[in-house]
């Protein structure tokens, strides 16, 4: 059987490097992505590209995965094209939020918090929610989500993202709990600082954030998007069935520096 796997954030950063990844080695693509201007071409080219190398089981969608509305709308669509089989993972890597602090010149809205934790938080609760209640969702498939270091450090311009990410951990904790039973598991992979388009958003310090990292990192450099790639798919195998309700850290000792 040719598995599926449905990745939410496909285009660029830690989604695009697991797509490829994925694809390379197989797994049928369903994608969304939200893009304007030269990346949304780009992650035309990206998914026919990808059309190449299996067999064209490739789909991407560009639209808003976070919506309700767009979860109810494509539902029947991915079901279309698993052919009613389950899914063999659902990866969360939606990174688009408010990056801004508490307090100062301007503060975190209740809109904006609101709106980041539910886009980078509790929207997985609600993929998984309908997927299983679809039967898309069954023993041996797998939940991930992407998380931080800033779930427990006080960072610059990371408040509502942080608490994006809590929210994220102790969904995604809920779920493997709960449907652990039926063979479904549900963790979450820290990943180091990594230079990424998703970074320069969150501060104009990134450089800065780029080489401190390189200093105190045991291997002396950031994460990759393809370490944690590579990491997604070593969640696939059957060796890694009875991991479940954890963090998986994928930063090359980043997370136990004392630096």
């Amino acid at each position: 059987m040719k598995e599926w796997v449905l990745i939410l954030g496909c285009s660029t950063g830690h989604g695009g490097a697991t797509t490829r990844k994925l694809a390379e080695n197989g797994y049928g693509i369903i994608g969304f992505h939200f893009d304007r201007g030269d990346i949304k071409k780009e992650a035309g080219v990206f998914c026919e590209e990808l059309k190449g190398v299996n067999d064209g089981r490739c789909h991407f969608f560009n639209t808003n995965a976070a919506s309700p509305e767009v979860m109810d709308e494509y539902l029947p669509k991915i079901k279309e094209i698993t052919g009613g089989e389950p899914l063999k993972l659902l990866l969360h890597s939606i990174a688009f939020g408010t990056t801004t602090n508490f307090f100062g010149e301007k503060p975190a809205t209740q809109k904006q918090m609101e709106m980041t934790i539910h886009v980078m938080g509790t929207s997985l609760l609600y993929w998984v929610q309908k997927l299983h209640d679809a039967e898309l969702l069954a023993n041996g498939s797998r939940v991930l989500g992407l998380t931080s270091e800033g779930n427990y450090l006080a960072m610059e311009g990371y408040g509502p993202v942080s608490v994006a990410k809590v929210a994220l951990e102790s969904i995604t904790r809920q779920i493997g709990w709960e449907l652990g039973q039926h063979g479904i598991t549900a963790n979450c992979i820290q990943a180091g600082v990594t230079p990424t388009r998703a970074l320069t958003k969150i501060t104009d310090r990134w450089e800065e954030w780029v080489e401190l990292t390189k200093e105190r990192n045991p291997m002396k450099r950031t994460t990759r998007p393809e370490d944690v790639a590579n990491v997604v798919y070593l969640m696939l195998q059957p060796e890694a069935d009875f991991i479940n309700c954890s963090i998986v850290y994928t930063d090359g000792g980043e997370h136990r520096s004392g630096m």
